[in-house]
């Protein structure tokens, strides 16, 4: 049993609740990936958003290519990975190569759809959800709140924050901000601060967030507020929503998939002999 399995069933069977069976795990670059399709992603987290508070928040990590780079030479971030509570596929660069290096990952579950496909299961079901909006540039988020509670009558917009400035760095600021969110009491927190920060934000203070559940989703609130534009369906159906994201920030992003072009080839063949040799 993984210790992340073991954190499930333990707080499972502090709130007394009966949730969703936890996913099986397959180790791809470092990382324990939850073999889950996104219906079963959605019912686990609305299992745990349904659930009494446990005592500390829940997170959601999504990996992409970016990440699995990253994740190499960033200690913090790894911790922050291996104390996931679910771990979903965002890249289908990774999904691609899974089977070739003898994984199974039934389908690609982006954090920026996610968060819409939750809010979807919580309207169709009639559930009510508070949410807190923390991240993106100033004035986004609130932009973004708009517009959720009007396409989502189910979602509460309890909180907004957009964070200074390496935020990160300051401790006291990072307590105050958490005090923040809990003041609020809500259900869900989705971080949009960028990969690593986010990650190692939720679980660096995962006991002093009071929401139940924290999806580390990037770009998603700029995306819901409309200040950045989702690539067309058709785009994104080609695999090709890379290209048209470095193409919309070539300043911030041309470089990152540059490097994940030339560097993630040299990845799956170091996993490919390292799996040979075990």
């Amino acid at each position: 049993m993984s210790a992340r399995t073991a954190v499930r069933e333990e707080e499972e069977d502090l709130t007394g609740m009966a949730t969703t069976r936890p996913p099986t795990t397959n180790r791809l670059f470092g990382i324990q990936i939850d073999a889950v399709t996104r219906d079963e992603a959605v019912g686990r987290v609305g299992d745990w958003l349904a659930a009494p508070w446990p005592g500390r928040c829940r997170y959601v990590v999504t990996p992409n290519v970016d990440h699995v780079l990253k994740l190499r030479g960033d200690s913090g971030f790894r911790t922050a990975y291996d104390e996931a509570d679910l771990v979903i596929v965002d890249g289908w660069p990774i999904r691609s190569v899974s089977p070739l290096l003898g994984v199974q990952v039934p389908e690609t579950i982006p954090g920026s759809d996610f968060v819409p496909w939750l809010l979807d299961d919580h309207q169709a079901r009639g559930r009510r959800l508070r949410v807190f909006l923390l991240g993106a540039a100033e004035g986004v988020a609130e932009e973004a709140a708009l517009r959720i509670e009007e396409r989502w009558p189910c979602a509460d917009v309890v909180g907004t924050l957009s964070p200074p400035w390496r935020f990160e760095r300051d401790e006291a600021l990072c307590e105050r901000i958490c005090r923040r969110v809990t003041e609020t009491a809500p259900d869900l927190l989705v971080l949009g601060l960028g990969a690593p920060k986010q990650e190692i934000f939720a679980q660096r203070y995962q006991h002093q967030l009071g929401a139940k559940v924290a999806l580390c989703v990037g770009a998603t609130i700029d995306f819901l507020a409309g200040s950045k534009r989702r690539a067309p369906p058709l785009v994104r159906q080609l695999r090709l929503e890379w290209l048209y994201r470095s193409l919309s920030e070539p300043r911030r992003l041309g470089r990152r998939y540059l490097a994940g072009i030339v560097q993630f080839p040299l990845l799956v063949a170091r996993e490919l002999v390292e799996r040979h040799r075990r």
